[in-house]
């Protein structure tokens, strides 16, 4: 057996034990701050690009709709405490949405294990914004998520890798946004210096929306916020005004 087998090997078998080590920590934790995710609902957004804005519409949305909601949003991998900590924060806060991203290492270092997931959306998959592994293990990686039985599953039909993610199916909802052949469709957009405006089609209504995130992934993101909304029912007025609330310089 050569050298890089036997590293291999190695390097498996330590990553078989961290896992086991982190279900254990999860299962721990969980005890002991009381399993607070009961009494709330987990949105749960993914992607190589972009989670984090969508995090932050989909909090204002929430509290355009009177809803308590707590977010988690970082391009940087959680600690698997801080995750369990937030979530007892946010419990006692009062609120009854959490809603946090979830960078791809996470999902491999179990840092989610054990959780309920009411909504699972992905923003896109660009290879260009991988850094630590390689396009395969992080399309795995992703599986994880959709694996936990999330109640509605949001995908971005534009995404030139949809055809492997399409087998993610909501246990309630599977809801779609994109250009062409979409649940929650971009009709056509504008894009100023300090802005975006964007006409979504939601199921067949059309509604206008603007943000303060300028460029033209903001539309993207707008679409995935409004179909996550869609997917939990809230009124599209709510959409509205939850995305045009969002300020990042705020």
């Amino acid at each position: 057996m050569g050298k890089k087998e036997d590293f291999n090997q190695t390097k498996n078998k330590k990553g078989g034990l961290k896992s086991k080590s982190q279900k254990i920590k999860a299962k721990i934790l969980k005890t002991y701050y009381g399993n607070p995710i009961r009494d709330m609902k987990l949105i749960a957004i993914t992607g190589t690009t972009g989670k984090t804005t969508v995090a932050h519409y989909i909090h204002e949305i929430l509290r355009a709709s009177g809803e308590q909601v707590a977010v988690l949003a970082s391009d940087q991998p959680f600690k698997i405490g801080m995750l369990h900590k937030f979530l007892s924060d946010a419990w006692k806060a009062g609120a009854n949405y959490v809603v946090v991203t979830v960078p791809a290492e996470d999902l491999r270092d179990n840092v989610f294990y054990g959780l309920p997931v009411t909504v699972a959306a992905m923003t896109n998959f660009v290879t260009a914004g991988l850094k630590d592994m390689d396009p395969e293990e992080y399309i795995e990686n992703e599986k994880t998520l959709f694996d936990m039985s999330p109640e509605i599953v949001v995908l971005n039909h534009d995404d030139i890798n949809y055809e492997k993610f399409s087998e993610f199916k909501g246990k309630k909802k599977t809801i779609s946004f994109g250009q062409t052949s979409a649940d929650v469709k971009i009709l056509n957009s504008k894009l100023y210096a300090h802005g975006t405006e964007a006409t979504l089609s939601i199921k067949s209504e059309i509604i206008s929306v603007a943000t303060f995130v300028p460029g033209e992934t903001a539309v993207s993101y707008m679409a995935s916020a409004a179909a996550i909304a869609y997917g939990l029912g809230i009124d599209n007025e709510k959409i509205i005004d939850g995305l045009a609330e969002y300020d990042p310089e705020q």
